[in-house]
Formats: C-alpha cells, structure tokens, sequence
C-alpha cells in the first residue's frame, strides 16, 4: 500500500521522511545497509527528515557516551518534530489489532505508534524493521524501501 518518496530526478527525494530508531542505530554504528546509504542520500540532499517522540526517546537512551549523546540530541532537534497525541495511540491500538485479526502480532507496539504518526502526518518512514511490514500491510502506511 502507500508510495515511494516522489522523485524529481533519479536519486532527488522530494517528500517528507520519518526516519525510525531500527536507521538511526544503524547509521551511528556506520553500518551501511540499504537503509543507511538512503538516509545518507537524504542527508546529502538536505531532504526534509522528521522525528516524533518515541523515535527520541528510544534512539537518546541508548547512546551511553554523554558526548555523543549531546551531539545526537543537538542534530535530532533540528528535524522536524511530528507531534504525538491522544488520536495517534488510538490509532496505533487499531493498527496493532488490525494486524493481530490478520493473524500477524507486532513484536513492539512503540511501532505501531510511530507508524500511527506517519500515516497522520502523512509522511513516509525510513525503517528496518519487520513489524512496519505487517503494519503496512493493513494501512496505509508508505515505507522508503
């Protein structure tokens, strides 16, 4: 379901992208995986990413090096901050009990409301995780890759 990020030209991103926990660890330990090289891409490309409150939390209290943590906090704070509120978890509940009818359990429900953020603020994630699969299957939810 969903879309990719319109591309103007081949390698030009033009869409708004929340960018998950699963891609931040990923970039920070310099792994380069498909999802790492895209958010390098966007970063180059001084593309628009976003971040919401779960994906802060999750990514800053994992980084056990102050220093690093107050840069990463730093470069965080400059993304876009997509509110979480009341409607997002009702609609994260429903996400999850969508997929559970379905026969597929999310491993973790803090998923289901990044995802629920997503798709409210209409924007596509940057993830790699197995769970937003489920999820994108029985919503709306767009995915990067």
């Amino acid at each position: 379901m969903g879309g990719k990020p319109q591309q103007d030209a081949p390698g030009e991103i033009q869409s708004l992208i929340l960018v998950d926990t699963s891609v931040w660890i990923e970039f920070f330990k310099d792994t380069k995986g498909p999802e790492t090289r895209f958010l390098i891409r966007a970063i180059e490309d001084e593309e628009d990413l976003c971040t919401c409150g779960p994906v802060l939390q999750e990514v800053l209290q994992g980084i056990r090096i102050d220093a690093d943590h107050a840069r990463v906090r730093e470069y965080l704070s400059s993304l876009v901050y997509l509110p979480v509120g009341r409607a997002t978890y009702l609609d994260a509940a429903a996400l999850y009990r969508r997929a559970r009818k379905k026969g597929e359990t999310v491993r973790k429900p803090v998923d289901c409301v990044i995802a629920s953020c997503a798709i409210s603020q209409s924007v596509f994630l940057l993830e790699r995780d197995g769970d937003f699969d489920s999820i994108a299957r029985y919503s709306t939810l767009r995915l990067c890759l």
